[in-house]
């Protein structure tokens, strides 16, 4: 499940039950998995390389459980890697693309925080964007359990970029709009010790950044993707992702953004 970390918000009429609300956030890209699979970014081959590095093994014919695989987007690109790749994904609709793009790929539901996996079955266990819609007390707990010795939990990612200028102004565009705080967005979010409460883990961190060039419409398809958006409901969505294209057709008159992301990584051996 790839998604951008964001900390919860209460919209007008939605219930107030933070627990609740981070629930109906985490499910609520079932209903836009075409959408997400189509437009999300990707990550660069950097990111892998990275993984392999701090993992301390190569990913070809390495077993890997990839969590919260979403609509497969890290599945793929590690199973093109020569990883042996098994996907876990909860939801439905998220289940369903994935089956659909990626057919060759063995996919079970489950979370991170009751892996439906044997003990000692995995030498790498991977969270692209996933990590924070689990409860570390206990998806930590169930990484250790499953991780073979020497093995390792990698968690990774795609941030916003504030050194960009259009990005950073856009950012707090979307905290205005929607009444979030845009803590997430700040560097030092994706801590070891905001990974791991437990410090059960010992995380090395790296950092790779990346860009993409895409035209506006799949820029805005890309956002209105975030749970942020898809929880607030459908014309408060449209109201802000009208009103930002016309902003950005004026910045970007070609009809071309660069998006530009830092992949926050963090890999944690085993003994």
């Amino acid at each position: 499940m790839t998604s951008t970390s964001e900390p919860a918000r209460v919209a007008p009429g939605e219930p107030r039950d933070l627990a609740h609300l981070h629930a109906a956030r985490a499910h609520s890209f079932n209903a836009a998995a075409a959408q997400y699979a189509a437009h999300r970014p990707s990550y660069p081959d950097t990111l892998f390389d990275a993984v392999q590095d701090l993992a301390g093994r190569p990913l070809r014919g390495a077993r890997v459980a990839d969590v919260g695989a979403g609509t497969g987007i890290a599945t793929g690109l590690l199973a093109r890697r020569g990883a042996d790749v098994l996907a876990v994904e909860p939801g439905a609709g998220m289940a369903a693309e994935l089956r659909r793009s990626l057919p060759g790929v063995r996919l079970v539901r489950g979370d991170g925080n009751a892996l439906p996996l044997a003990d000692a079955c995995v030498d790498l266990l991977t969270y692209a964007q996933s990590w924070h819609w689990t409860d570390p007390v206990r998806s930590v707990p169930e990484a250790l359990r499953v991780l073979r010795p020497g093995g390792a939990l990698a968690l990774w990612w795609n941030t916003t970029v504030l050194d960009v200028p259009w990005i950073a102004d856009q950012s707090v565009r979307i905290a205005r709009h929607f009444g979030i705080d845009d803590a997430h967005v700040k560097k030092g979010a994706f801590d070891p010790a905001a990974a791991d409460p437990t410090g059960r883990l010992r995380f090395t961190h790296r950092r790779v950044r990346w860009s993409r060039r895409v035209p506006v419409d799949t820029h805005l398809a890309n956002i209105g993707s975030h749970s942020v958006f898809l929880v607030h409901g459908e014309a408060g969505a449209r109201a802000f992702l009208t009103a930002e294209r016309a902003r950005l057709l004026t910045a970007f008159p070609d009809g071309v953004v660069e998006e530009a992301y830092d992949v926050e990584l963090l890999v944690a051996r085993t003994a």
